[in-house]
């Protein structure tokens, strides 16, 4: 990967893949769903993240996730967030591929998000699919819900519920970004929900250098050229300096 002769100093020719899952968002204050103390701990994922339950209780899923929203809104965009927004003015190519739903991302200043299991921002219908901002839809319905969708529909978060396939364009934009990455940094994610985790496998099966930032290891830790077992938060901006590099070689 050479440095190309009109890019500034600061600034490297690399691809760079940004995997980021929930481990990115708990300096936000915002839980993660598979660690200690975690979303899954109080709840069994079929209570609240399925269709069925949707259809068999759909006030309770709907107040949840409406709960889950107001938490999501009060957060901000912590240090990792903010650095791997900073990423696109220093490489030739970033591209974030996100499991989370909260946005963050984007409210960093990250222009380039793949949401492999939608947003929570946005409610759909279920009948029409018709979609609609959450806060106005939490606001028909104040304290209780889910709304009615002017068709008679129920609306739902739109997020990717458990036996639930991902959205097929932006997956399949997630799959031609790993296939093309030079770097891939993957940012606290368990690496063990598939078809997302295989995103890593496969840039490192073409080629990427892989760095891995989370504070336990996963499965995917032996794909790793380099691995930081620190807060992303902390680790982010110090890895900056180490991917220019990396890019100017």
């Amino acid at each position: 990967m050479h440095r190309s002769h009109h890019n500034e100093s600061t600034e490297s020719g690399s691809h760079l893949l940004v995997f980021a899952g929930a481990g990115v968002s708990a300096e936000s204050g915002l839980g993660t769903f598979r660690g200690p103390g975690g979303l899954w701990e109080e709840f069994r994922p079929e209570e609240l993240a399925t269709p069925e339950a949707f259809a068999r209780d759909p006030g309770r899923v709907w107040r949840w996730y409406a709960e889950r929203f107001s938490r999501m809104r009060e957060a901000l965009p912590n240090a990792a967030h903010l650095e791997i927004a900073r990423w696109q003015g220093l490489f030739a190519s970033v591209v974030v591929v996100t499991q989370n739903i909260d946005r963050l991302h984007q409210r960093a200043g990250s222009r380039d998000v793949l949401e492999l299991h939608g947003d929570l921002w946005t409610a759909r219908c279920n009948r029409c699919r018709r979609e609609i901002d959450m806060p106005s839809a939490i606001d028909l319905v104040p304290g209780g819900g889910p709304p009615k969708c002017a068709c008679g529909g129920l609306l739902r978060p739109g997020v990717v519920w458990f036996g639930e396939s991902l959205p097929e364009l932006v997956f399949a934009r997630a799959v031609a970004e790993a296939r093309r990455a030079e770097i891939l940094v993957a940012v606290g994610t368990s690496a063990t929900v598939y078809p997302a985790a295989g995103l890593i496998e496969l840039a490192a099966a073409n080629g990427a250098q892989v760095i891995e930032v989370n504070r336990e290891p996963t499965p995917l830790s032996r794909l790793a050229h380099r691995v930081l077992r620190e807060p992303a938060g902390e680790a982010l901006p110090r890895l900056t300096a180490e991917l220019l590099a990396y890019g100017a070689e």
